[in-house]
């Protein structure tokens, strides 16, 4: 066994494939669990972020994309009857995005399907957190 220590290349180099490898772990997890509700992982993603009432705008923040996209998702999961798009409180140009009941039960439903055999559940809930604050320590520019 060799005692040589990982270059500073090295070791940013495995780091980043392992986030890269977690990162399509999780993405796969999302996409098998949103596919048994009969939705699509964007949809999933809308419904996991959707956490109160959000504009098209930050919900697209949430999710890194363009508001253009996230309307397209948004009139999908309307139709269906999951959300419903409300007037802003203090701007009367920008609408909100709501859970109706049936979206509210839809999203509990992902929420406990996504939790379980996460890609994360090897981690106790420590390291969760512990990874939590390293990635978004990492994530600060």
């Amino acid at each position: 066994m060799s005692t040589e220590r990982e270059t500073p290349g090295q070791s940013d180099r495995r780091l980043c494939g392992l986030v890269k490898d977690l990162a399509n772990q999780i993405d796969a997890h999302l996409r098998a669990r949103t596919a048994a509700l009969g939705l699509t992982a964007s949809q999933g993603n809308l419904l996991r972020e959707l956490t109160h009432p959000l504009t098209l705008r930050e919900l697209a923040e949430r999710m890194s994309c363009e508001p253009s996209n996230i309307t397209f998702i948004a009139d999908r999961l309307e139709e269906q009857g999951y959300l419903e798009r409300h007037p802003h409180p203090d701007d009367r140009r920008a609408k909100q995005l709501v859970l109706t009941p049936k979206g509210t039960e839809l999203r509990e439903r992902l929420l406990k399907l996504l939790s379980e055999d996460s890609p994360l559940a090897p981690l106790a809930p420590e390291e969760q957190d512990a990874l939590q604050h390293l990635l978004a320590r990492a994530l600060i520019r």
